[in-house]
C-alpha cells in the first residue's frame, strides 16, 4: 500500500536535467538489480479478461506464483513485487532467494526480507517467466488483517509495462491487451492524458483548489492507496486556506504507522473532469522519515479518485484514458468514528439450530412433532481496535486501542465483513453506533454518534 522503493540514478526530467534520488511508492530496497522481463500474452491472444474484488477502493486480483494461486493487490505505485502472509500458504516454491533489507514509509527502521529471482508469475493468460519477488516475513505487515480477506502480496509496474490495462470499477473486470494489436475504442466521453515516467513510475498533472487558492500538482498514480489524494506540502493549504483539519492515522507503512492530517479540497480538475469536496491527506514528516522524492512530485492520486472512472493504462504509449462512471459524483467519505479496525486472531462461534425429526402418530391418533437442537461451532475473525483517533467520538466514549469489538448495533461482529464496518463508520453524521467491547476479559457497552469534522 504505502511503502517506498529506493534507487539512485541520473535521468533527464521533462523540464531540466538533474541528479535525483527517486523513491517509488510502496517500499525502499537497499539492493540493486531488477528483472528486465514483464508480463506478455501468448502470440495468438490479443486480450484477456479477469474479475477482481474491490475492497476499500483497492483492486485485488488472483495471481499464480510458481503454480500456487494467491491473492495480490494491484498497485500502479510499486515497481517490484512484494509478498506477505507467506505463512498462510500451504505450499509455495520460491527460487534463488537471497537476504536483503527493506525500508519504507513509517517511523521505524529497516526490516529483513528475501529477494527471490526467476519465478513464474501468471495473471489470467499473461505470464512473466523471470519475475523477482521480495518476501517479507514480519507478521505485523500482514495486509490480510487490514483488508479482511487473505492478501498475499502487491504487484505493479512489471504487470503494466508490456500491456494495455483497462480497469472497469463498475463491472469489476480487468482487461489487458497486447499493445501491438490494441486499438482504442471510440469514446466521446473519454479523455486521454500524457503520463510522466520517472524511474518506472507513472505521474500526471492535475489542478487542486482550496478556498480560492489553486495549484497544479504532479501526482504519482497510486492505485494501491485507498485515499483520494495525498499532498506532501501542507503549508500551501492547511496553513493558509484550509480552515478545518484533524490529525489521523493514514495507513500502515513498511517501517511503521503513517500519521498526518486530513482535510478537504474545494475541488480538483483532471482535464475537464471536476470533482468537488475531495478528501485530502497530508502525511507528517516523521512518517516520511528521511525519504526524499524527485523534485516535481507533490503527492499521490489514489483509489478513491480512480474508482470514479474506467481507467485505461497504456504504459507502452505513456498515456492514460479516463471515462467517468456512475460513482463519479458520489461523496467523499472519511472515518467519522475515529476507530481503525483489523482482524487479529479468531474466536470460537457457537450457533444453535433446531431440526425437525419428523411427525409421529400413536394409537389414539395423537400427533407429536419431534424437535432437537443442534449446535455448530466454527472459527471467526476477531475485530480489534488497531488505532483510535484522539478527540474522536469513539475516543470520547472511552474506547481504547486494543479493545475487542464483539458487536456493533446489536449485531455480532463475526456477521460483518471488515469493509462493511469501515463503511458504517463513514456513513453519515449523527448516526448512532452502539458497541459491545471486551477489555481484559470484561465486557463493556459503549455508545457514540458519528460526527462531521470537515
Amino acid at each position: 500500500m504505502l511503502f517506498l522503493a529506493h534507487l539512485r540514478l541520473l535521468k533527464t526530467t521533462r523540464k531540466i536535467k538533474r541528479v535525483f534520488i527517486l523513491l517509488s511508492i510502496l517500499f525502499c530496497i537497499s539492493a540493486k538489480g531488477y528483472s528486465q522481463g514483464g508480463f506478455t500474452l501468448p502470440q495468438d491472444l490479443e486480450k484477456d479478461k479477469i474479475s477482481f474484488r474491490l475492497i476499500n477502493n483497492l483492486v485485488v486480483i488472483p495471481v499464480d506464483v510458481n503454480g500456487t494461486m494467491l491473492t495480490f493487490l494491484l498497485d500502479t505505485g510499486v515497481k517490484s513485487t512484494i509478498m506477505f502472509s507467506v505463512s498462510e500458504v500451504d505450499s509455495l516454491q520460491l527460487n534463488n532467494a537471497t537476504s536483503v533489507k527493506l525500508r519504507g514509509l513509517g517511523a521505524g527502521g529497516t526490516i529483513p526480507a528475501l529477494r527471490s529471482k526467476n519465478n513464474r508469475i501468471k495473471i489470467g493468460d499473461a505470464v512473466d517467466d523471470s519475475h523477482t519477488l521480495y518476501v517479507i516475513f514480519d507478521k505485523s505487515l500482514n495486509l490480510s488483517t487490514r483488508m479482511g480477506i487473505p492478501v498475499h502480496g502487491i504487484i505493479g509496474y512489471e504487470f503494466f509495462k508490456n500491456l494495455v490495462v483497462k480497469t472497469n470499477y463498475t463491472s469489476k473486470k480487468l482487461t489487458f491487451y497486447n499493445p501491438i494489436t490494441y486499438q482504442a475504442e471510440k469514446c466521446n466521453k473519454c479523455e486521454l492524458f500524457d503520463l510522466i515516467f520517472q524511474n518506472k513510475k507513472a505521474y500526471m498533472d492535475i489542478d487542486v483548489e482550496a478556498s480560492g487558492f489553486s495549484k497544479e500538482v504532479t501526482l504519482l498514480i497510486d492505485s494501491g492507496s485507498s485515499d483520494a489524494i495525498w499532498l506532501f506540502d501542507e503549508k500551501d493549504f492547511i496553513d493558509t486556506t484550509l480552515k478545518k483539519s484533524f490529525d489521523d492515522f493514514l495507513g500502515q507503512g513498511l517501517s511503521g504507522s503513517i500519521f498526518g492530517k486530513r482535510s478537504k479540497l474545494a475541488k480538483i480538475n483532471i482535464g475537464s473532469f471536476e470533482l468537488k469536496n475531495v478528501k485530502v491527506a497530508f502525511p507528517d514528516k516523521k512518517s516520511m522519515g528521511n525519504i526524499k522524492f524527485f523534485d516535481e512530485r507533490e503527492g499521490s492520486l489514489g483509489g478513491d479518485i480512480l474508482k470514479r472512472f474506467t481507467v485505461i493504462y497504456n504504459y507502452p504509449d505513456k498515456t492514460i484514458s479516463l471515462k467517468k462512471n456512475a460513482q463519479f459524483k458520489a461523496p467523499f467519505h472519511y472515518n467519522m468514528s475515529g476507530i481503525t479496525l483489523k482482524h487479529d486472531g479468531v474466536v470460537v462461534v457457537k450457533e444453535k439450530s433446531t431440526v425437525n425429526n419428523g411427525v409421529n402418530t400413536d394409537a389414539s391418533s395423537a400427533v407429536s412433532i419431534s424437535l432437537s437442537d443442534i449446535y455448530s461451532f466454527y472459527l471467526a475473525p476477531r475485530f480489534i481496535v488497531s488505532e483510535i483517533r484522539e478527540g474522536s467520538p469513539a475516543a470520547l466514549a472511552g474506547i481504547l486501542k486494543g479493545d475487542e469489538i464483539i458487536s456493533v448495533n446489536g449485531k455480532d461482529t463475526y456477521r460483518y465483513k471488515l469493509r462493511d464496518l469501515i463503511g458504517l463508520f463513514a456513513s453519515r453524521a449523527g448516526k448512532k453506533i452502539m458497541l459491545k467491547i471486551k477489555r481484559n476479559g470484561i465486557v463493556f457497552k459503549k455508545k457514540f454518534y458519528l460526527k462531521e469534522v470537515l
